[in-house]
């Protein structure tokens, strides 16, 4: 029996007992050997891209003639038992991308296409270097994100850990008032885990405190954390609303999206272990019974019918953990779904747009 499978190189590579790495050339209609990784972007002449999705970089935060700036961030407080395993999430993600970009965009890509064609913006990660003082790190998330917020643009952040929204909430101070949907398979409230009070595990509490926050919805929680029960009490006390998985599961979307308040502005935190582990692998501790990827796109479209989109993050995604980039094309797609919704909320989509909704839309 013979075994075969395509390497990075254009080979089909034959297993057997006795000739295992026989390497057999992939031929084009010419008759010469292919080179190089066939993939269905460069089926349709997508070419390799520096920025999410090819996106103009921006070079001056303070004007960056667009709806929104998307951020690579690192890291903010990563704990030191773990180190800061999400650093390379932002180039992963952007990696599996660029065979998303135009030319091959369908009409299940309609959002996407709505960015190139009126104005979003990618900024690529070098602007946020990963330092080795987390206040740095933290600095520099407030200092970008207030320029962005100053020029009137929507941040969008592509962490790094569940620390990074932290700063990123505190950059909206003075600013008015805000919503915060987490969608996350933890709650985020512990105050502090040996005696780091900024990590990943205290996001909503520190949220919580913030003078410009007020509702807080967060959904999908269903995994085993470090969150203990007086936390979850103090939590419900503050007056956070919690959705679970298994809630959202029997009963859908509806009590999530009731308690959007209308006209609110919207700081959405997407930690990647909401998803289920079958789509989105590419986390540090997978649970079973996470969102599917349309309940999670159902849901942000849902969000922003209700509500402005005045931020969005997504957060968690560990490359090493990853499958064959399923999780990193599952990350990329959620973001380019935020990113068009961003766009058609800033009047900016063309009118003769199809809703990319729209089951009919096939590829």
């Amino acid at each position: 029996m013979t075994c075969a499978k395509q390497d990075g190189a254009g080979f089909r590579v034959r297993s057997r007992r006795r000739d295992a790495g026989l390497r057999v050339p992939i031929f084009n209609q010419q008759g010469e050997a292919m080179t190089g990784q066939q993939t269905i972007g460069r089926m349709y002449g997508s070419a390799p891209a520096t920025t999410f999705m090819g996106l103009p970089a921006c070079s001056n935060l303070s004007r960056p003639e667009a709806d929104a700036v998307l951020v690579g961030v690192p890291a903010a407080t990563p704990y030191a038992s773990v180190g800061s395993y999400c650093a390379d999430a932002p180039d992963a993600i952007r990696a599996v991308m660029p065979s998303m970009r135009p030319p091959f965009i369908t009409m299940t890509s309609i959002l996407m296409a709505r960015c190139f064609h009126h104005g979003c913006v990618s900024w690529t990660l070098e602007t946020c270097p990963l330092a080795e003082d987390a206040s740095e790190n933290r600095a520099q998330i407030r200092e970008a994100v207030g320029a962005i917020l100053n020029a009137g643009a929507v941040p969008l952040v592509l962490g790094g850990d569940d620390s990074v929204p932290i700063p990123l909430f505190e950059a909206f101070a003075g600013r008015g008032s805000y919503t915060v949907l987490q969608i996350d398979a933890h709650i985020d409230w512990r105050d502090d885990v040996d005696g780091e009070r900024l990590g990943l595990s205290s996001t909503m509490r520190r949220a919580s405190e913030m003078g410009h926050i007020g509702r807080i919805i967060q959904v999908g929680q269903r995994g085993v954390g470090s969150a203990r029960p007086a936390d979850l009490a103090d939590a419900k006390a503050a007056g956070v609303h919690f959705i679970s998985a298994h809630q959202l599961h029997r009963e859908g979307l509806e009590p999530v999206l009731r308690l959007i308040e209308p006209g609110s502005e919207l700081l959405i935190t997407f930690d990647c272990d909401a998803l289920d582990p079958a789509i989105m692998p590419a986390v540090i501790g997978r649970v079973p019974g996470g969102l599917s990827y349309w309940q999670a796109v159902d849901l942000l479209h849902g969000a922003a019918d209700w509500a402005r989109v005045a931020s969005f993050d997504l957060v968690e995604f560990m490359p090493a953990r990853d499958l064959d980039g399923t999780g990193a094309l599952v990350a990329g797609r959620i973001l380019a779904t935020v990113t068009g919704i961003v766009a058609r909320q800033a009047g900016s989509a063309a009118e003769s747009l199809p809703d990319p909704s729209d089951p009919s839309l096939g590829a």
